[in-house]
């Protein structure tokens, strides 16, 4: 596997000191991962298991109380070998999105309600491209013919297109430039599933022509089975199961992993899904040992007392749970 990012024990926590009391939420808590060049890598997990925290982590997109408390965060662009967190901020800012790009969970929160979509890609991309003005919109353009976009929609404003269509025009804000890798954070969750399937199908197509890798994030596991190589599964800030895509459905190992996988509705099956017990844990005070392990029906003692490792038990394939490893790991 050629790497393009690397991921190295990397904890990411929110400190605030509030009346009095000196808080520590640990959102991203020892994850290590490593994303190939062409590549999709999806990160799937319920809602307020770390996912956001760990994209913005590894854009060096932090701001705090968010602080980067250890760890490596490494892009290999260019030939070259870089760390953001050791870059100058001057030098993090150049390199999105020439390399590094970010495809938002809403459109509004990136393209400006009161200017026209074609200031968008002016502010975004020009100062990168390096042309003038009309070789620059003549490329931008060009890009959106590709994408099967209409170039007249950049004299539009955001609020006069579809939902779905501004969520294009996202996509293709992303990926003027030609990336080397793209974050995409909910891409679809506020679409219907009709529009939801056209935006994927736009994605891979890019990500083919492209090369590029992406890091796809959503809660949504039947959109991973659709648009992910390999799929990294978090709960409570941690790494608990990795694997491709095809195998993690097909035999999922860690509970929590199985219970994602066997909540999914299948064409022809009325069968209740039964839920999970209990909610997940306050990252200020999270259990110890295994995260899961107040809400895992294989839990064992050795659960409350250590942490599992996460340990390869086949190629390219990891899980962090004593009920599958056992306890002598």
């Amino acid at each position: 596997m050629d790497p393009l990012v690397e991921i190295e024990n990397l904890k990411a926590y929110y400190r605030a000191f509030l009346y009095g009391v000196d808080r520590e939420v640990r959102a991203v808590d020892d994850i290590s991962l490593t994303i190939a060049r062409g590549e999709v890598y999806g990160v799937a997990g319920e809602s307020s298991s770390g996912k956001t925290t760990l994209i913005k982590t590894i854009a060096g997109a932090i701001r705090p109380p968010l602080r980067v408390v250890s760890g490596k965060v490494t892009f290999h662009f260019d030939g070259g070998t870089q760390d953001i967190y050791a870059m100058k901020p001057e030098d993090r800012l150049a390199l999105r999105w020439k390399h590094l790009s970010y495809i938002m969970q809403g459109s509004m929160n990136v393209l400006n309600p009161v200017r026209r979509i074609r200031h968008s890609f002016t502010d975004f991309a020009f100062r990168h491209m390096k042309v003038s003005g009309p070789v620059f919109l003549e490329r931008v353009a060009t890009h959106l013919q590709r994408l099967k976009l209409d170039p007249h929609l950049l004299d539009a404003y955001p609020h006069e297109l579809s939902g779905g269509m501004r969520q294009r025009m996202t996509i293709a804000l992303a990926t003027i430039l030609t990336p080397e890798f793209i974050i995409a954070d909910e891409p679809t969750t506020a679409l219907d599933v009709i529009v939801q399937r056209d935006v994927l199908s736009m994605i891979r197509e890019i990500q083919r022509e492209m090369g590029s890798s992406f890091l796809f994030v959503t809660h949504d596991m039947g959109v991973h089975a659709t648009v992910s190589d390999r799929i990294g599964i978090v709960y409570a800030g941690r790494l608990v199961e990795e694997a491709p895509t095809a195998k993690l459905f097909n035999m999922p190992l860690h509970p929590y992993t199985q219970h994602l996988v066997g909540s999914l509705p299948r064409i022809g099956d009325a069968t209740a899904r039964p839920s999970l017990e209990g909610r997940p844990p306050n990252l200020a005070m999270p259990p110890e040992g295994c995260r899961f392990h107040p809400r895992c029906p294989k839990r064992m003692e050795i659960c409350s007392q250590k942490v599992p490792p996460l340990v390869t038990v086949e190629p390219q394939r990891r899980v962090a749970c004593f009920a599958v490893t056992g306890d002598q790991v």
